[in-house]
């Protein structure tokens, strides 16, 4: 009979074992079940919606997101990457053209959301591949304390030969990226070729991404720049002297939208379907809009529970682009920007 100190030994060791095992099994269970939802839009913010929708079905979600610079066009490239095997269930993306790129390479699959009812069906695939909600627009951003309010003032700076106080993000990436495939197409190829180099001949900031354009205004190292809303508003709560204007081309406004869309090959059709429908709901367009984001409804919503500033920019929403038109100009505008490398 073996002595009692080698028993206790084997039986603790036995126990710790068995909870390693069932631990081991619980986590692997649990990533099992869990919805993959890759997103493009900012983590500080997504992350909020995500865990209500946890609170709310008991669904298990894993985010993957992106870095500030390579949002979007990263996640993107990595789904294509990974068609044959899809790691992902359910994609929210914060740029429509980059969406539209992965239904042409039969990424997505459709899914009629009942919730895609109170989307305009500019911001909507027909077959169900996307839908969008929650909108950015692209906006000039200036320092108040530098130049003047009005939008003449910041306009004329602009038409000078010294642009060495005007900075934009990097056209290879994110919103930029879908506002120069809108102007590959309206300005034609050669022209915006010959702009942009002789945007970057007049000193223009080329950065990493609208957050930094943001920073640099508000910061007053320029004096005005090209972003989107929701930088903007961090800029202004952070207290900055910021103010903004909507960029409009052919005298319509820039209004990208979050998509969202669920991956082909997902082994998870139902709990993808539910985060789907939760996110095109008024409950979340509103909770966007409230956000420091500020996120613009694309549905009806109540006005009452929006921000006044969110509600100042419905308007302008309704003055958009149909971006969708734009998706080959984006393929072929990017391959030339990756070209160039940007030099």
């Amino acid at each position: 009979m073996p002595p009692l100190q080698s028993v206790l030994k084997y039986s603790v060791f036995g126990v710790l074992l068995l909870c390693l095992v069932l631990a081991w099994f619980s986590v692997s269970q649990r990533s099992e079940d869990a919805l993959v939802v890759y997103c493009a839009h900012d983590l500080i913010f997504a992350e909020k919606i995500l865990n209500e929708f946890e609170e709310e079905t008991g669904i298990k979600v894993v985010v993957v997101g992106d870095s500030e610079a390579t949002k979007s066009l990263g996640l993107v490239q990595r789904l294509i990457r990974e068609k044959k095997h899809p790691k992902c269930d359910v994609f929210w993306n914060n740029q429509l053209l980059g969406t539209m790129d992965l239904a042409a390479e039969g990424v997505l699959l459709p899914y009629q959301a009942t919730e895609a009812k109170r989307i305009p069906d500019q911001f909507k695939d027909p077959n169900g591949l996307w839908t969008g909600f929650a909108g950015r627009l692209r906006v000039w951003i200036f320092n108040t304390d530098l130049t003047d309010a009005s939008s003449d003032g910041f306009l004329k700076r602009y038409e000078e030969s010294d642009l060495s106080r005007m900075a934009i993000a990097m056209p290879l990436y994110g919103t930029t990226l879908s506002h120069f495939s809108v102007l590959w197409e309206t300005m034609g190829a050669k022209n915006l070729k010959e702009w942009f180099k002789d945007l970057k001949a007049r000193r223009c900031h080329i950065v990493p991404g609208n957050s930094t354009v943001k920073n640099l205004v508000s910061e007053q190292v320029c004096d005005f720049g090209w972003t989107d809303t929701d930088d903007f508003f961090v800029g202004l709560d952070a207290g900055s002297p910021v103010a903004m204007v909507p960029i409009r081309v052919n005298g319509k406004t820039l209004c990208l939208p979050n998509t969202v869309a669920m991956i082909k090959g997902t082994k998870r059709k139902v709990q993808a379907a539910q985060l789907i429908e939760f996110l095109l709901s008024e409950q979340v367009e509103i909770a966007l809009a409230k956000s420091g984001s500020r996120q613009i409804p694309l549905g009806p919503v109540d006005e009452s529970q929006l921000p006044d500033e969110v509600v100042a920019l419905l308007e302008f929403t309704q003055e958009a682009l149909d971006i969708t038109q734009y998706a080959d100009a984006r393929k072929e505008c990017l391959e030339w920007m990756q070209s160039e490398q940007l030099r």
